[in-house]
């Protein structure tokens, strides 16, 4: 069965995470992904991490579903074939520095004359514009710049943190592939294709904002401050592991209050009401540490469930695969990789009931169909030969 985005075309020619991990998605959704790479080296991201097979791990969660073209589009037979591709194309992705493709003859403008309703889309750490435009950047950079690291500073040291996973290439990511989608739905609409382009630092703001940036979205002398959301992400310990637990009714927290064993903060004037428990959230959270310091993780799960309290054990990342909850739903699977070997993998995240995603191809070796899709567009094999001979194809 066909996925919600069989037929649409996309040339990728993005590297790192941001816009391989967007493609991705969109290839899961049944689009045809030709991701381009230098001839040569390729995406960098191959060689980052842990590794087998000549294959990292890194690279393989972000280029799934797609088949791969080595390219050097520094020669003009390179960029003569990359063209060829566009025009077949309905989305281009590229995450150069702004300025960047157009210089090498891969800009919005020069491909739009080859295909006037493609979907082109520019990712860039800092935008178009400002005196960082054309810096580069990595994730915790950008974590840095947007308040993020701030937002995660530690309670009782104020020193500022980074969330230690690529969580603004990600996000980058979801919200281009999301774009992409809203802009193949305005060219069924009206015919017209477009031009999006999409930072790391206005993606990071936007994500942060409604909880990250709460204490600082009014403007005034009047504004009643309250402890941000923040601050209720505490790792609660017990005797034998770690637990998250997660209240925001009051009823929530009241059950809280039963599960510890001390019903009595039901009552306490510090606890009874939800701006008293706001005003007193650091004494109620010293209080219920140390009740549940005295409890193991069964004990409390056992608690949490007979009062209805979100909380869930702290796993290792070795243990998440295998936990009953990700068992049941099915969201991990064990495949066998041609050059990786056996290794797990996440499914699709949505389950589309009529036009399902899936995982069509597994993460491809460098240029691996270059055979396949320079013979797509009708060049021989003594012709294939003879761009590999002189580097232009790898």
């Amino acid at each position: 069965m066909a996925g919600p985005l069989d037929g649409v075309k996309i040339v990728d020619c993005s590297a790192y995470i941001t816009g391989p991990f967007a493609t991705m998605m969109l290839a899961d959704q049944g689009a045809e992904v030709l991701k381009v790479e230098p001839a040569g080296l390729g995406d960098v991201m191959r060689y980052l991490g842990t590794e087998r097979g000549g294959i990292s791990t890194l690279f393989a969660g972000c280029n799934r579903s797609k088949r791969s073209l080595a390219l050097n589009l520094h020669e003009p037979r390179g960029l003569e074939i990359l063209h060829a591709l566009v025009a077949g194309a309905d989305v281009f992705v590229q995450n150069f520095r702004p300025g960047v493709a157009d210089r090498i003859g891969i800009g919005e403008e020069a491909l739009r004359k080859l295909k006037p309703d493609l979907i082109y889309a520019s990712l860039s750490a800092f935008g178009t514009a400002g005196p960082m435009s054309g810096r580069p950047a990595f994730d915790h950079v950008v974590q840095a710049l947007s308040g993020m690291a701030m937002v995660q500073a530690d309670l009782e040291t104020g020193e500022p943190c980074f969330v230690r996973n690529a969580v603004v290439d990600k996000l980058t990511a979801l919200t281009a592939a999301q774009a992409i989608t809203a802009a193949l739905l305005h060219r069924e609409r009206t015919g017209e294709g477009q031009h999006l382009e999409l930072s790391m630092l206005s993606s990071a703001l936007h994500f942060l904002w409604p909880d990250g940036m709460g204490r600082d979205t009014l403007k005034g002398d009047d504004v009643n401050l309250r402890p941000p959301v923040s601050h209720s992400y505490r790792m609660t310990t017990l005797k034998d592991g770690h637990m998250a637990v997660a209240v925001v009714t009051l009823d929530q927290v009241h059950g809280l209050m039963r599960a510890v064993g001390r019903p009595e903060f039901i009552e306490d004037e510090r606890f009874s009401t939800p701006n008293a428990l706001l005003q007193n959230l650091e004494a109620f959270g010293a209080e219920l540490a140390a009740q549940s310091a005295e409890q193991t993780v069964a004990e409390s799960l056992a608690n949490f469930e007979r009062e209805d309290v979100p909380g869930a054990p702290v796993l290792k990342p070795a243990e998440v695969s295998e936990h009953p909850q990700v068992k049941a739903m099915e969201l991990v699977e064990e495949v066998e990789h041609p050059a990786m070997g056996r290794m797990l993998r996440p499914r699709p995240p949505v389950r589309f009931s009529k036009s399902p995603a899936g995982i069509s191809r597994h993460a491809p070796g460098l240029g691996e169909h270059g055979d396949e899709v320079l013979g797509e567009l009708g060049l021989d094999a003594a012709e294939r030969a003879d761009l590999r001979a002189k580097g232009i194809v790898g």
